[in-house]
């Protein structure tokens, strides 16, 4: 007697359109939900706080940043941010963060001041490493610990090589600096007269004043005020009593 073979069942086909289905819904959601928190105060920046300025203000700041209130928080990169706020030519460096919801901070380190001239108005000019000149008042910077240009055209070139040379040298070799002028010559175009607070007077120039501070301060500490050219060779000569009454004088 012959068994029969039992029938196999065919597999019931998997249920494919449930899973659509929750992912059509899923998508759905995300995209209702990204268009409503866009669209809410929430993807917005609602604050912007600025530190650190002295020379600029919190306006031009937000102006350089390309930002204002209202602006999407989401989008808005910290990178591309600082790159803006930074060609502000009083701004050395900026770093952005964000704070959710809606605040950016923004904290700025601006150039330091490395001399002061005034213009012809009388008024108090602050400059700066980067070369920018800044106005602004005697009660807010010490004038007394940095030199003052006098002199010098606007758009002599190396006015802003010496502001670089100035911001490279260490500010306690530069102290003594009262004044400086430009008197340059066939052989240095950019050669300078230091006029200091222990009545020296100093003959160098801007692309040496680096290499040669610390032979000047040597000098300075050692010997009796004169005359110290600081160029190719270097040499003193003391002031005679007539140079010391004329020194006094000015």
């Amino acid at each position: 007697m012959q068994s029969q073979m039992p029938v196999l069942k065919e597999p019931e086909p998997k249920k494919k359109g449930n899973k659509k289905l929750i992912a059509i819904i899923v998508i759905l959601f995300i995209a209702i939900f990204s268009i409503v928190f866009l669209n809410s105060t929430l993807s917005k920046i609602t604050e912007v706080e600025i530190t650190g300025t002295q020379f600029v203000s919190g306006a031009e700041v937000m102006s350089a940043a390309g930002l204002k209130v209202g602006d999407s928080f989401v989008f808005s990169s910290a990178e591309e941010i600082e790159n803006n706020v930074t060609t502000l030519n009083t701004i050395n460096k900026a770093v952005v963060t964000k704070h959710f919801p809606g605040i950016i901070k923004i904290a700025v380190t601006e150039y330091s001041v490395v001399a002061f001239e005034f213009d012809n108005n009388g008024e108090l000019i602050a400059l700066l490493a980067s070369g920018a000149s800044i106005k602004t008042n005697n009660d807010r910077l010490q004038i007394m610990d940095k030199p003052v240009l006098t002199g010098w055209s606007k758009d002599d070139p190396n006015k802003n090589q010496l502001m670089k040379q100035l911001a490279s040298i260490d500010s306690a070799l530069l102290a003594d600096i009262s004044e400086i002028a430009p008197i340059p010559s066939v052989a240095f175009p950019d050669r300078i007269l230091i006029y200091t607070r222990t009545k020296f007077e100093v003959t160098t120039a801007v692309s040496l004043i680096r290499e040669k501070v610390e032979a000047m301060n040597g000098v300075i500490e050692t010997q009796a005020p004169g005359k110290l050219t600081l160029l190719l060779a270097d040499t003193y000569e003391p002031f005679n009593r007539e140079d010391m009454e004329n020194t006094e004088t000015e």
